[in-house]
């Protein structure tokens, strides 16, 4: 049971009119992350490096 349940009809009609917008949901304004935004935040789009010959080369 709500509490909007409970209260007489004039009392919600007072709070309609101090918040008509409360009761609904809001959108999300953000944009979705996308598959490769995650790759980029957990690290595995990153250049990687090998050792050769003492000399530290990007790995192709």
């Amino acid at each position: 049971m709500k509490i909007r349940d409970s209260l007489s009809v004039e009392t919600t009609k007072q709070l309609k009119r101090i918040a008509p917008g409360s009761n609904r949901k809001k959108k999300s304004n953000a944009d979705p992350i996308t598959k490769r935004d995650w790759e980029e935040i957990m690290g595995t789009r990153r250049e990687t490096y090998q050792r050769q010959g003492g000399r530290v080369r990007r790995k192709r």
